[in-house]
């Protein structure tokens, strides 16, 4: 007798039951790489954009601002220079009244660089002091040259030296400018500064770390969303899952376009830092020096005793400002017009013009603007020799005339191209900061739409397949 056994059920093969699975497990890597995809690309963009604002509104403007102190600091003490070397003479250079009212207009700008200053000082413990110190200073300076100025009106000498107890209260109120508020105010310059250079430097890496990072995990999606792709097609014999190649097709435009960007980002950064903003701030120094230099003759008229020293703290800042080999005057004057003339052919000279020279070599409008610079410098070292052959021939009328009329135009023209070379290096400064910003715009939406939507199509893409197995 044959026992009777129910029949066996088909048994499902191991291949079959995990293709389920195997989907979501597939799905859920696409839609992980997606994921970091957009973590990657959001931590990049943020650090073009904070590149951006501490670069173009924070910290690069602060520098700016008080490199602008340093200069009108020291034009201060140049025309205090000026109305006590006029004395009551009308008819000299631009003459005294226009002398106090750039007086006046120089303290009212130093005044408002310093509450900007102090303002952007909260929280600097080490920038909060050396505003501070500036604005005791300041107020010592104010008392010291407004003294002095006083005594020379009452004094009403002619034209020259005024008498000695002028001279003895604006020697206490420049030294006190240069030994005391123009380092201090220099030091401020360098702290933001270097605030400013950390965050490009920090930026700048990590912007092209950034880079990097897109393009690897783009890839990595890429690949990710075409495997799944092909074993679906595989599997179902479906060539085309649409959803699945619409989410493949916007990942790697993602991915190109966030690695352009990021690329054109580091680009602009870098061209506003080194192109910009680096020019900007050594050519305002460079001006504030001149115009330092220009009180210095000044004061080599206002005070025989202490002319030697002024002569060398002269040749001291113009070596700063142009360098060529030689220690007098003399030498110097013979460099510059060598080193000028052979500009732009060979540039035979060091100091913020020769730095300036070699980081502009193929900017063709910044070398044309140099050009009218340095040989406006010539023109103002040429008048300062013969205003110094004047002196040394005993005609110390005519080298004041010299002082206050042609040398005065010279520099004039010669301050006046620098600002010109400096509009343009904040020109390109400024349009690189906007066209960074610029190009951020539409990214808070566009790159969280473009994740989004294809996770979205991924989930769409790979449903139809799930159903068949329910």
């Amino acid at each position: 007798m044959q026992s009777l056994e129910p029949a066996a059920r088909p048994v499902r093969t191991p291949r079959r039951r995990t293709v389920p699975g195997r989907i979501r497990t597939r799905a859920a890597v696409c839609l992980l790489a997606v994921a970091a995809l957009f973590g990657g690309t959001f931590w990049a963009i943020g650090n073009v954009r904070d590149g951006l604002t501490v670069i173009g509104e924070d910290a690069g403007p602060q520098v700016v601002a008080t490199a602008d102190m340093y200069f009108a600091l020291s034009d201060m003490d140049a025309q205090v220079a000026n109305i006590l070397l006029i004395g009551r003479e009308t008819g000299l250079g631009d003459g005294k009244d226009k002398a106090v009212r750039r007086y006046e207009q120089r303290q009212a700008e130093v005044g408002k660089a310093l509450l900007l200053a102090s303002d952007l000082a909260i929280g600097d413990a080490t920038e909060k002091r050396t505003v501070e110190a500036l604005l005791n200073g300041f107020g010592r300076y104010q008392q010291l040259a407004e003294r002095a100025m006083l005594l020379n009106q009452q004094a009403a000498h002619p034209a020259g030296p005024p008498p000695a107890q002028v001279v003895s209260v604006y020697r206490a109120a420049t030294d006190l400018m240069r030994l005391d508020l123009l380092p201090k105010a220099y030091n401020l310059t360098l702290e933001s500064g270097t605030i400013v250079r950390q965050t490009y430097e920090t930026q700048y890496l990590a912007i092209n770390i950034g880079r990097i990072v897109v393009g690897v995990v783009g890839l990595g999606t890429l690949v990710a969303l075409v495997m799944i792709q092909v074993f679906l097609a595989r599997r179902f014999r479906r060539v085309v899952n649409p959803a699945l190649l619409v989410a493949t097709v916007g990942v790697g435009v993602l991915t190109v376009a966030a690695v352009l960007l990021l690329g054109n980002g580091a680009e602009g950064l870098r061209k506003a830092k080194e192109e910009g903003f680096n020019s900007v701030l050594a050519m305002s120094r460079a001006r504030a020096i001149g115009n330092t230099m220009h009180g210095d003759q000044s004061r080599y008229l206002l005070d025989p005793e202490r002319a030697d020293t002024y002569e060398q703290v002269y040749l001291d800042n113009s070596q700063k400002v142009l360098y060529t080999a030689g220690g007098s005057l003399d030498k110097y004057y013979v460099g510059v017009d060598k080193a000028v003339g052979q500009y732009p052919d060979s540039i035979a000279f060091l100091g913020f013009h020769g730095d300036e020279a070699k980081s502009i070599v193929n900017r063709p409008d910044e070398k044309t603007a140099l050009v009218r610079v340095l040989k406006g410098y010539q023109r103002f070292q040429q008048s300062d020799r013969q205003m110094r052959l004047l002196v040394n021939s005993q005609k110390g009328a005519e080298a004041i005339a010299e002082r206050m009329g042609d040398l005065s135009r010279r520099f004039q023209a010669y301050d006046n191209a620098l600002v010109d070379l400096i509009k343009l290096h904040g020109g390109t400064f400024d349009e690189e900061i906007k066209k960074g910003d610029a190009s951020l715009g539409g990214w808070n939406w566009l790159l969280p739409g473009v994740a989004l939507a294809a996770a979205l199509l991924i989930l769409l893409g790979v449903r139809p397949r799930l159903s068949e197995y329910r």
